[in-house]
C-alpha cells in the first residue's frame, strides 16, 4: 500500500511534483587535500581523477572508490542537459544531504552554499543555466574532524574506536532537479488536531508579489474518496487555513486516525491557480494523530501507549550511512516490525525522508535524534542550533515521528551535571523545538543528567533481569537523584528534578556473541540459548516494573566493530525473528 502521490525513489515523498530529474549516478570526482581547487579555478574548469557513484561517499565500496582515509575537501562535477522547453520555468537543484559544507557552482558561477551534514537544501539555479544545452554542476564539499561540528557516530580519529565509525564526507543522499513555476508553494506545515477533527495547513509561497488573482486549493481524500476541498485567496507569502474533516455526523472518516495498528493516511493535493491557469501542483499526505503526555503516561490518540522501541543506527556494509536502495529501507522496517517492535529510536542520524515515508505508511513509531557534537563551544552551539531547527521543520509533517531527541548521553555537553551554560543550552534547544512543534515530546538529554525533558529516559546496560530489578525496584530513589540510574550517572543534572514525567529505559541489552572481531555490552554469549535467556530476562524485567512505560533495545544490526545487533550488518537474523517477537509481545 502506498499514498496517492507516491513515486518510487522520489526523494521528498511528502511534497511531490511530477516534473523532476534524478541526478544520482556517475559524477567526476577529485580529492583536494591542499585546498587548492578554488584558487586554481576548478569551479570553472574541472578535471576529475576518479568517477564516483553518487550518492555514496568516497569512503564506501558502493561509491566505486572505497578510500576510508579522511580528506577534508572533495569535488564533484557532472553535465546535465536542460531542455529548451523548460525555459520559463524555475529550475531547482536539491541536495538531500551533503556533509559538511557544500559550495555549488553552475557553469562556473556560484549558485549557493550550505552548512550542515544532515539537513536537505536547495538552490534556484535558473539564472545560471543555458536552456537547450548541457550545463555543468560543480560541488565542493568541505569536511573536518572538528568536534564542534555535528557528526554523530562519525569518527574524528584515524581509526574506528568504541562506537564511532568511518566518517561520511560529501554527497551522501540523492541529488535531483525539479522544474517549477515562478509562483509556487515552498512548504506546507501540516498540523492535525484529532480532538477538534481538524487539520491546519500553514502555507509558504514564492512569487506572490509578482502576480494578482492567485488562489490556492487543498483537495483532501481518504482511500480515493473525497473528504474536503477548501480554497484560499493568496495575498501574501505566508497564510494558514484550518480544515474540518468531519463532514457527516457518523461519517466513515470520523475515526480514521493514524496509529501503528491502523496507519490511516489522508492524501492531499495543493493546487495554485492564477485565474484559471494552474501554476503549481503538489501532492502530499498527512496522518490524523496526537501524541501527548498525561501524568506519567505517554498517550497516542488519548490512549496510553507502551513503546517497544529498538535502537537503529542505519548503517550498511557497502554504503555506510546511505541506504543502498529504497527496498533496503522497507526491508529494515519490515524486520523491525516482524520482531514485535512498534518503533525505532533513530540513533545519531537524521534518516532519509523515504524511510520516514515508509514508517508513516506501515505504522512504525520514530524517535528522531540529532547527530551530536563532542566539544562544547560557541561554534558548536551555533552550528547545532541552526541545523537542528532546519531538521525539525523538514521532518515536522511525518505522523510516525512521536519524539524529538536533540541530545544523547551528555555528548557535546559533557559537564552538564553542574555547568549552567551547558544546562541552559539544552533548555534553549528544548524551548526552540517546542516553538516550532509544541505537540511532540522533547527529550533534552536522552539517557541521564536531564534538565528539562518531557520523558525521563534512562540508559542501563546491566546484564541480567535480576540485576535490573534490584536496581530499579525503588524508582523514587532514582528519580530523586538519591542513587544513580546505572553504575555512575544520575537521572537529573544539578538544579533539576523529577516532575512526574513518564519513565522509559531507552538503551539496554546490547548483547553480542563471542567474537574477537568486535564488542557488545557486558560479557559476550556463547550460544543461542544464552542469548535468548539474557534477552528475555532483561525484557521481561523492564516490562514488569510499574512506572516504566516503554523501552528501547540496543540494537537492530551490527555496525562495523559494534556487533550487538539482533541482525548482522548484512541483515541476517542471529535469532529467529518470531522468537524475538514472542518475547516482545508477551
Amino acid at each position: 500500500m502506498t499514498t496517492k502521490f507516491y513515486i518510487k525513489d522520489y526523494p521528498r515523498p511528502q511534497f511531490v511534483r511530477d516534473n523532476w530529474l534524478n541526478l544520482n549516478g556517475q559524477w567526476s570526482f577529485r580529492f583536494d587535500d591542499e585546498n587548492a581547487g578554488e584558487k586554481s579555478g576548478w569551479q570553472e574548469t574541472f578535471e576529475g581523477t576518479h568517477t564516483i557513484n553518487v550518492p555514496f561517499t568516497y569512503e564506501t565500496q558502493a561509491s566505486g572508490i572505497g578510500e576510508e582515509a579522511f580528506h577534508p575537501n572533495v569535488w564533484y562535477s557532472r553535465s546535465v542537459p536542460i531542455p529548451k522547453e523548460a525555459e520559463g520555468k524555475r529550475v531547482l537543484l536539491h541536495f538531500q544531504a551533503v556533509d559538511y559544507i557544500a559550495k555549488v557552482w553552475v557553469n562556473g558561477t556560484m549558485a549557493g552554499a550550505h552548512q550542515g551534514g544532515y539537513a536537505a537544501f536547495s538552490f534556484d539555479i535558473t539564472p545560471y543555466l543555458v536552456f537547450g544545452a548541457d550545463n555543468t554542476i560543480t560541488l565542493k564539499a568541505e569536511d573536518s574532524d572538528s568536534c564542534t561540528q555535528p557528526r554523530g557516530k562519525q569518527r574524528w580519529t584515524k581509526d574506528n574506536f568504541e562506537c564511532f565509525y568511518v566518517q561520511t564526507t560529501g554527497i551522501w543522499r540523492t541529488v535531483w532537479l525539479e522544474y517549477a513555476a515562478e509562483q509556487r508553494l515552498d512548504r506546507v506545515k501540516i498540523t492535525p488536531d484529532i480532538d477538534r477533527n481538524r487539520v491546519r495547513f500553514d502555507y509558504e509561497l514564492t512569487g506572490t508579489e509578482a502576480a494578482n488573482g492567485l488562489r490556492l486549493e487543498a483537495i483532501v481524500t481518504l482511500k480515493d474518496r473525497p473528504v474536503k476541498r477548501v480554497g484560499l485567496d493568496i495575498d501574501r507569502p505566508c497564510l494558514s487555513v484550518e480544515v474540518d474533516l468531519v463532514h457527516e455526523a457518523n461519517g466513515p472518516w470520523k475515526r480514521s486516525w493514524w496509529s501503528p495498528d491502523r496507519p490511516y493516511l489522508y492524501d492531499v493535493e495543493f493546487v495554485l491557480y492564477a485565474g484559471d491557469a494552474v501554476m503549481d501542483r503538489v501532492g502530499s499526505y498527512f496522518g490524523m494523530r496526537k501524541i501527548s503526555i498525561e501524568k506519567n503516561k505517554v498517550l497516542l490518540n488519548n490512549v496510553p501507549l507502551y513503546q517497544r522501541l529498538i535502537l537503529d543506527q542505519g548503517y550498511w556494509t557497502e554504503s555506510h550511512l546511505t541506504p543502498p536502495s529504497e527496498e533496503a529501507l522497507i526491508d529494515d522496517i519490515d524486520k523491525v516490525m516482524e520482531m514485535g517492535y512498534n518503533g525505532v529510536r533513530k540513533h545519531m542520524k537524521i534518516e532519509d525522508a523515504r524511510f520516514l515515508y515508509w514508517c508513516d505508511v506501515k505504522g512504525l513509531l520514530v524517535w528522531s535524534e540529532m547527530a551530536a557534537t563532542f566539544e562544547y563551544h560557541d561554534r558548536a552551539v551555533e552550528a547545532f542550533s541552526k541545523e537542528w531547527l532546519e531538521i525539525v521543520r523538514q521532518q515536522y509533517n511525518h505522523p510516525s515521528i512521536v519524539a524529538w531527541v536533540p541530545f544523547n548521553e551528555s555528548w557535546g555537553i559533557s559537564s552538564i551535571l553542574r555547568d549552567r551554560s551547558q544546562q541552559k543550552f539544552t533548555e534553549g534547544i528544548y524551548h526552540l523545538t517546542k516553538a516550532i512543534d509544541p505537540n511532540r515530546p522533547v527529550i533534552a538529554n536522552d539517557g541521564w543528567e536531564h534538565t528539562v525533558s518531557d520523558i525521563l529516559t534512562l540508559h542501563d546496560y546491566v546484564e541480567t533481569g535480576d540485576e535490573f530489578l534490584k536496581r530499579y525496584k525503588d524508582l523514587e530513589a532514582i528519580t530523586s537523584n538519591d542513587t544513580t540510574c546505572n553504575k555512575w550517572k544520575y537521572a537529573f543534572a544539578e538544579g533539576y528534578g523529577y516532575r512526574g514525567q513518564p519513565i522509559m529505559i531507552t538503551e539496554f541489552g546490547g548483547i553480542a556473541y563471542r567474537s574477537e572481531k568486535g564488542w557488545g555490552y557486558g560479557r559476550q554469549v556463547d550460544s543461542d540459548e544464552a542469548f535468548i535467556e539474557r534477552f528475555e530476562g532483561l525484557t521481561r524485567a523492564i516490562r514488569s516494573v510499574e512506572g516504566i512505560c516503554g523501552y528501547c533495545y540496543t540494537q537492530v544490526t551490527d555496525v562495523q566493530q559494534e556487533i550487538n545487533g539482533l541482525l548482522t550488518e548484512d541483515r541476517k537474523p542471529k535469532i529467529p525473528l518470531e522468537r524475538i517477537r514472542e518475547i516482545n509481545r508477551s
